[in-house]
């Protein structure tokens, strides 16, 4: 066994009642039964036994399942939830002190998730509140299809199908129906829907140690939400095939746990149990509709993608799948204040997809841009430079990572390297070469569709502004004092956006110096060529010299001077790179017999 779970907790045992504290100060609309520890009820803050003309929806059990059951308290979905301790089922008199406490003239459902402890306790309270002359109705949610249909009295174990089971009865309660129509509609959902939950690790209890029965690179099919053995641990495997594995269980035609088959329409939940990312939940979610429609033959009306019924903090969700119908559809549409229900969930559902936009200037060309057939002088100097500073970033990949492993997150020349191999493969196709201002546009817009990241948009800051510059002098041919002031412009955007300037530990650390020399030997009558070749060294100079900075943008502002002075910064070292390969490949062309 692994040492005590880490927990964000005072004493274990409070947990419960201290969560209730929280939960009514954060939603306005709740409140709770002053009865802690022993009676452990939320329920509407506009709601009283005396004056409530509707059908009163109580749920509860265990706690360790948030938001379930407190957090879907609210108009147009549960009345009051009763919450017992952690995986214990709440006692007899806190649910007759719930069922008091909101139930009028019309009576309450109870919906209660199939467990012996739940049941028991909510049908004495059931009986007991009949004998104080309440009508009491109660719903019993067996929804789990991970393991065979049972013998004997245990039946399926109630699991995140049940929240849809809440919100259709508060619906058709909000609608004002009687408490058997109530109570018919809950019983029918009940029977509609099926749920399959896969854990990738075991829910530890506040106070107690975590479970090691899950050993590594194993998840478990059909893990109970306490953490009860499932159907079969297996490797883990890849999202996809887990997904199907779960739907085929759920739709399975020999149990026939559910009444789906080809051509029903239904509903889908992707439930987390406590400890999966969003993200996870999303992909298992868009993994799982085109399974329904292509592989099941179902129509998926509804997705609901977020954490509805928990274990604690185990990592894993589960998959509920309901049959649908358009009075099942109503009830879900339906208006609800409950805090935890997902906002927009509706039917109204605007194509997934749409087309990226076009930038104005390319609306008018029926044709992208394309390499020219022939190139012109200057095309073939600029193709040497641009493939020379390519191919100088491309050799330094192993050098640069290696850096900013050390003052950075270690992928500087990876993601230097996919810019420049894209950038030689688009010039092959479709930079228009004879063209500067634009062929330094198409160099921005390869580097924005592949590096990502700080140094990618930085990258294509710096090429949008050279070419904003080169564009003014409207002419295909840029001189060198257009080339200078496009490097100053460009230097200048990713300063403004970037927040960096000289002495920062950046690439500007290179460029800036490069500049200042260009200019210097121009306006001193330096032959434009010469100017150039001298600019580059100053830029090399200027990248080793933020060995003796102190960063001041970028992640190495968490690292220590002493490991920031043995290693120059790896940006700055990369713009050195190019800008010097661009020079002495532009003298290799001009100084060509």
């Amino acid at each position: 066994m692994s040492p005590h779970g880490k927990k964000l907790i005072n004493n274990p045992n409070d947990v419960v009642t201290e969560f209730i504290e929280g939960l009514v100060e954060t939603c306005p609309g709740l409140q709770y039964l002053d009865g802690f520890p022993e009676v452990k009820v939320v329920l509407r803050a506009d709601v009283s036994s005396g004056s409530y003309e509707k059908v009163a929806v109580i749920s509860g059990g265990g706690s360790g399942h948030e938001p379930a059951h407190a957090g879907f308290v609210g108009p147009g979905m549960l009345t009051a939830a009763i919450c017992g301790n952690v995986f214990t089922s709440p006692t007899v008199n806190s649910i007759l002190a719930g069922i008091r406490a909101v139930t009028g003239p019309k009576g309450c459902l109870l919906i209660v998730k199939n467990y012996t402890g739940d049941r028991l306790n909510f049908g004495l309270a059931a009986e007991q509140a009949k004998a104080e002359g309440y009508k009491v109705e109660t719903v019993i949610v067996g929804d789990d299809c991970a393991l065979p249909p049972p013998r004997g009295v245990a039946g399926r174990r109630g699991l995140a199908g049940t929240i849809f089971v809440h919100k259709i009865a508060g619906a058709a309660a909000d609608a004002g129906l009687s408490l058997v129509e109530v109570a018919a509609e809950a019983k029918r959902a009940s029977e509609m829907v099926g749920t399959v939950g896969v854990a990738l690790s075991l829910c530890t209890l506040p106070g107690q140690v975590t479970s090691d029965r899950l050993g590594p690179g194993k998840m478990e099919l059909g893990l109970g939400i306490h953490g009860e053995p499932g159907a079969a641990v297996i490797d883990l495997q890849p999202v996809d095939v887990v997904v199907s594995l779960v739907l085929k269980q759920i739709l399975s035609t020999e149990a026939h746990y559910v009444p789906i088959t080809r051509g029903s329409r239904v509903v889908l939940m992707i439930n987390g149990l406590g400890a999966t990312p969003l993200m996870e939940l999303m992909i298992a979610s868009g993994k799982a509709i085109p399974q329904l429609q292509l592989e099941h033959g179902l129509a998926v009306d509804r997705v609901y993608t977020g954490s509805f019924m928990t274990s604690l903090d185990m990592a894993g969700f589960s998959i509920s799948v309901m049959k649908a119908d358009y009075s099942i559809l109503q009830r879900l549409d339906a208006p609800t204040k409950a805090p935890c229900w997902p906002v927009g969930a509706d039917g109204n559902h605007p194509p997934t997809k749409i087309p990226v936009p076009v930038p104005p200037s390319r609306l008018h060309h029926d044709e992208p841009s394309s390499r020219p057939q022939e190139l012109n002088e200057q095309a073939h100097i600029l193709e040497a430079a641009i493939e020379a500073s390519a191919n100088a970033v491309i050799n330094l990949r192993d050098v640069l990572n290696e850096w900013d492993s050390k003052v950075g997150d270690g992928d500087c020349g990876t993601t230097m390297f996919r810019g420049a191999t894209t950038i030689l493969e688009d010039m092959k196709k479709h930079y228009p070469l004879n063209d500067a201002a634009a062929t330094v546009n198409e160099i921005g817009c390869s580097i924005g569709r592949v590096m990502g990241g700080t140094s990618g948009v930085l990258y294509d800051i710096f090429c949008k502004a050279a070419y904003a510059k080169l564009k003014e002098k409207q002419s295909s041919t840029v001189t060198p004092k257009g080339w200078v002031d496009a490097l100053e412009a460009a230097i200048g955007a990713v300063s403004k956006y970037g927040g960096a300037s000289a002495g920062y530990r950046t690439l500007l650390d290179a460029l800036i110096p490069a500049c200042g020399a260009l200019q210097e030997r121009l306006a001193a009558g330096d032959d434009p060529l010469t100017a150039f070749v001298l600019s580059s060294e100053a830029a090399i100079t200027g990248a080793e010299s933020t060995k003796n900075m102190q960063a001041q943008a970028g992640r190495s502002t968490y690292i220590t001077g002493d490991v920031l002075s043995t290693v120059p910064d790896p940006g700055a070292m990369a713009a050195a790179a190019w800008y010097r390969a661009a020079a002495l490949a532009l003298q290799n062309c001009l100084q060509k017999p």
